[in-house]
């Protein structure tokens, strides 16, 4: 007999295993493939049909035709192989401790390295077109659905290497990128955080997903207990993450030069066409302004009556009387209130998708990815995985963020031709804090309690607080531990550790008491092993505070939804201008931090 659990409090507090939970509180794959016969049918499919494409070797060039062709046929594999990744990665999300799952992942990932070498002549061959053949080509009407994807294949010319160099990256692809295997596997599976009891009584399991649940807890022993039980066990395997993480610099490093790239910074951002001069603008007008986050927290440690504020004590609601246990449920009804200014078509799309569709994979269970994503392929819809906590208010805001990471690919696949659709996480990053910032002026709007208005004050700061200022700290992270492999200096777990303590020493200010286990917090990061995407976060709330204060303030929602629909038929910063922000000047990130230092000092007033 099958017991099935729907929510964290079941089991007392048991993780349960995949099989434990019901299947209304899963997401539906089925609409990928039925069974995994089938994806195993689809897989077989795809190894009978990518060798034809050694057919084109030589001849990529020597015609519009041949040109069309040789697109045409890799989009109908990539069409293939999206579908099949996505399945087997969500399969994979569920329960990375399944050999099933494990085993699906493997034997993709070996057909698409050796793809990858097969079909690596592709691009130089057409990068090997003189400039005025691919002009006469580009211009020509059969290529006219492909005019956009030639234009930004172009800009690779510089960086596109010769036939033979690109079968040898290809080849080495999957053992660059182990890391992340390693990493996810030993931090998601291997890991062990045993068991905590709560302020409640209630003896829990310590996870990677529970954590949070305990940091929001009003017992500050509680909380410096889940703390440092929770990195007692980072620290047992320091060794092996430090390890991890520089080979994942190294990598980043090695490939960035491999195509010529002056550093791996600049090649991370070469994709989207932004200058490092906007990465190197958000880090220093955060810089500049820290003085407000120091501010909120002395106001907080003041609010909590703590003789000195801790990292474990940032979490947790300022104002207890507004503790909440909010439902998976009621969850959906405030996000889709909250949107209701972006119209009928967006607000049933996504109610329907998350209430009846089964988009989402809701709770936690043992094995299953920590964190939460938004996840398609085109003509499928937008799946979402949750590890949902009813009494982390939190977690609301996650479901509206991951929500239009949904909704801006269900547009841009409604809007756009595959070879087109796939926007940059640059613009990902502001569809989705763009609904956490109309989810807070929605709960405020309704809510005439002062003591709940400080609630959702500090809960705004908050979020502005981890998406900008820890975010960009994470970025400058990022870009320091980068130069230095590049400078040929060694990257150690001490060199880790030092570098990460100089920086918490910055960001977080003279009067916090920085325990020493937080210098490990570099090695349990997932986003810096695919470095240089962390920054995003922080320019995408910058431009999603402009934008929703556009809709917001006169109505008009085209501008916006245009955005959505633009998908990747344009680089980042074109489209968000077409939408009414500039993103290369400083503005943008100074009026967040403004709306931060504003709700920092409002909020001392109600506490007052």
């Amino acid at each position: 007999m099958n017991i099935f659990f729907n929510s964290d409090e079941a089991g007392g507090g048991r993780i349960p295993t995949r099989d434990e939970v019901a299947a209304e509180d899963t997401w539906d794959l089925s609409v990928l493939y039925p069974n995994d016969e089938a994806w195993r049918a689809d897989f077989a499919d795809l190894q009978a049909k990518w060798p034809a494409v050694t057919g084109f070797k030589g001849r990529v060039g020597e015609s519009a035709q041949t040109l069309w062709e040789v697109l045409e046929f890799e989009k109908a594999l990539n069409l293939k192989i999206e579908r099949l990744s996505h399945f087997a990665m969500l399969r994979i999300s569920e329960d990375a401790s399944n050999e099933e799952n494990l085993n699906r992942e493997g034997v993709l990932q070996n057909l698409l390295t050796n793809l990858g070498e097969a079909s690596a002549f592709i691009l130089p061959e057409i990068q090997a077109l003189d400039d005025e053949t691919f002009e006469r080509y580009y211009a020509d009407p059969l290529l006219a659905q492909w005019q956009i994807a030639l234009r930004k294949l172009r800009r690779l010319k510089p960086h596109t290497l010769t036939g033979a160099e690109e079968r040898l990256l290809a080849l080495g692809s999957a053992a660059l990128h182990g890391h992340r295997d390693t990493f996810e596997q030993l931090t998601n599976v291997d890991m062990k955080f045993g068991l905590l009891t709560d302020e409640k009584g209630r003896e829990r399991e310590l996870s990677q997903s529970s954590f949070s649940s305990f940091l929001v807890q009003r017992d500050p022993e509680v909380r410096k207990a889940a703390f440092h039980q929770f990195y007692g066990e980072f620290s047992d395997h320091q060794y092996t993450l430090a390890s991890t993480l520089a080979n994942s610099v190294r990598a980043d490093v090695f490939s960035a030069r491999a195509r010529n790239h002056r550093s791996a910074r600049e090649a991370a951002l070469f994709g989207d066409d932004v200058p490092v001069s906007v990465y190197d603008n958000l880090i220093s007008t955060v810089r500049a302004h820290l003085t407000p986050l120091f501010d909120y927290y002395e106001l907080r440690r003041k609010t909590l009556g703590l003789d000195e504020i801790h990292h474990y004590d940032t979490y947790v609601p300022m104002v207890s009387e507004m503790e909440t246990h909010v439902s998976y449920d009621e969850a959906i009804d405030k996000v889709i209130a909250a949107l209701a200014p972006l119209g009928t078509e967006y607000c049933t799309v996504l109610e329907r998708g998350l209430r009846h569709q089964r988009w989402s994979d809701r709770y936690e269970s043992r094995g299953k990815r920590s964190g939460a994503f938004s996840s398609s392929s085109y003509g499928n819809p937008p799946f979402i995985l949750m590890n949902y906590k009813a009494d982390v208010f939190s977690d609301i805001y996650t479901l509206a963020h991951e929500g239009g990471h949904s909704m801006h690919t269900w547009y841009s696949q409604a809007n756009q031709l595959f070879q087109d659709y796939d926007y940059p996480i640059f613009l990902a990053e502001v569809a989705s804090t763009f609904n956490e910032e109309l989810l807070t002026h929605h709960l405020l709007e309704n809510t005439l309690d002062p003591k709940m208005r400080a609630y959702l004050i500090n809960r705004q700061i908050d979020d502005i607080r981890g998406t900008v200022y820890r975010q960009t700290m994470f970025a400058e992270f990022e870009k320091l531990i980068h130069e230095m492999e590049e400078a040929g200096e060694a990257l150690t777990l001490e060199t880790f550790k030092s570098v990460y303590r100089g920086l918490l020493e910055a960001y977080f200010g003279p009067r916090f008491a920085l325990d020493a286990e937080l210098d490990l917090e570099c090695l349990r990061i997932p986003h810096f092993y695919s470095a240089f995407y962390v920054y995003k976060y922080a320019t995408g709330i910058s431009a999603a505070v402009s934008l929703s204060q556009q809709v917001l303030s006169t109505g008009n929602t085209e501008p916006y939804l245009g955005f959505l629909k633009s998908g990747g038929s344009r680089f980042p910063l074109p489209t968000l201008a077409a939408a009414g922000v500039d993103m290369s000047s400083p503005a943008p990130i100074e009026k967040t931090l403004q709306l931060f230092a504003q709700r920092v000092k409002e909020l001392e007033e109600l506490l007052g």
